[in-house]
């Protein structure tokens, strides 16, 4: 290392780049923070639907569970820099939060502007060197250590450099995945990318039909080859192409997955997943003593979304305009099946541009959980999306993307420094 440069150069300015530069600069480094885009912080401005989940209030050892994506990688990046940690931070810096149900956790203001405004007075105030609209080409290096960076607009001397390009996701924001080609050209491994936190295609025609339709309190559970399965209950909402919501993007990633691998993937919805069979056939006969003198399209109003009504009934094979006294045994069984076994063909994902976080990325194998150092070239650090890492949704990713900027940062000032 040249003892004389004590530059860190950040790629990047999402969640982890704008806090890896601002601590960095903190720790009395000199540090350039290169951006694409005319702005920071695009893709944290459309996070927990333009109110910024910044993370999750529960207990930190949970976060693992919460990242299918190499969770353990980050044991030690989240015991240096926690969310109760990062909490703290920006309560420091003046922003107010608060935790709404599942704990996420969002601004006050319930603005993600707010926090790209606090990240740009944090920047200015550090002595941050902004460089908007200047994307990075190549990094450098020499005798198998960082030297440099190149941009659109010249060369960079510097001692060390964190990627923290992001994903492949939302190009808009500026994440097309330069960072993996950079990383590559270096010799780091990029596993296979694919979408996770992504709704599902189906091709059941019933999904158009009821598209916007959304529902409560429902579960949803998704096989593979007969072998797999996995399931969550939640909230869902169906589009013109197949399934989106919460509990769809949580199972989605293991969706991705099997698809990836060649795996044919089905579904099904249970409407009543708190009434077991016997309980639902009795709610049913209620329902339809209730309304025994109308058409069995107007019976299941109490039991059904409206919309949903004629697509079950279909299902069971039960006429619409059926007479609620002529259902006989055998359709009442198809109903109660309908209700809790409604079935959805998943035919794949939307394309990963649309995807909230990217799955794979550059292998954690080849980098130093303690500091996020690459083991094959000195002085380049990594931290966020880049990396082979990602979680559920709830604020677990923008937790990741903190923890591994603020080590990278950490651990980045203190080598340029000699400490």
């Amino acid at each position: 290392m040249n003892s004389e440069n004590k530059t860190i150069a950040v790629i990047g300015a999402g969640v982890a780049g704008l806090l890896a530069a601002v601590h960095a600069a903190e720790l009395g480094a000199e540090v350039h923070l290169f951006e694409k885009m005319d702005r920071v912080g695009l893709k944290m401005g459309i996070t927990g639907k333009g109110r910024c989940n910044l993370t999750n209030s529960a207990p930190i050892e949970e976060f693992i569970g919460k990242t299918p994506g190499n969770g353990k990688f980050l044991y030690s990046a989240y015991r240096q820099f926690s969310n109760t940690d990062l909490l703290e931070l920006l309560r420091r810096w003046g922003m107010e939060t608060v935790a709404e149900r599942g704990g996420r956790v969002f601004p006050k203001s319930e603005d993600a502007q707010e926090v790209r405004r606090l990240f740009m007075r944090k920047i200015e105030e550090t002595g941050v060197h902004l460089h908007l609209s200047d994307p990075v080409h190549h990094i450098l290096t020499e005798d198998g250590r960082v030297s440099a960076v190149e941009t659109s607009r010249g060369t960079l001397p510097a001692a060390a450099c964190i990627l923290a390009t992001g994903g492949k996701s939302y190009p808009r924001t500026g994440s097309t995945g330069d960072g993996y080609r950079m990383a590559a050209e270096l010799g780091h491994k990029v596993t296979a990318l694919r979408p996770a936190l992504i709704p599902l295609v189906c091709a059941n025609a019933y999904c158009k039909e009821l598209q916007g339709l959304s529902l409560r309190n429902v579960a949803l559970t998704v096989s593979a080859g007969g072998r797999r399965k996995a399931a969550l209950q939640g909230e869902m909402i169906f589009t013109h192409f197949g399934i989106s919501g919460p509990i769809v993007l949580s199972l989605s990633d293991q969706v991705s997955l099997w698809l990836s691998q060649g795996h044919e993937v089905s579904g099904e919805i249970d409407m009543k997943p708190a009434l077991s069979e016997e309980v639902l056939d009795k709610r049913i006969l209620r329902d339809l003593a209730k309304f025994h003198l109308k058409q069995m399209r107007n019976a299941l109003q109490d039991l059904l979304p409206h919309r949903m009504i004629d697509v079950i009934l279909r299902m069971s094979d039960i006429p619409p305009e059926l007479p609620v006294a002529e259902l006989t045994r055998h359709q009442r069984a198809n109903l109660r099946y309908a209700i809790k076994h409604m079935p959805l063909a998943v035919t794949g994902t939307r394309p990963i541009e649309e995807a909230i976080v990217t799955a794979g990325g550059v292998s954690v194998k080849e980098i130093q959980s303690s500091t996020m150092e690459s083991k094959l070239v000195g002085g380049l650090y990594l931290a966020g999306e880049v990396m082979d890492v990602h979680a559920f949704t709830g604020g677990y990713n923008l937790q990741a993307a903190f923890s591994t900027g603020w080590v990278a940062a950490e651990s980045a000032a203190a080598a340029v420094q000699g400490r």
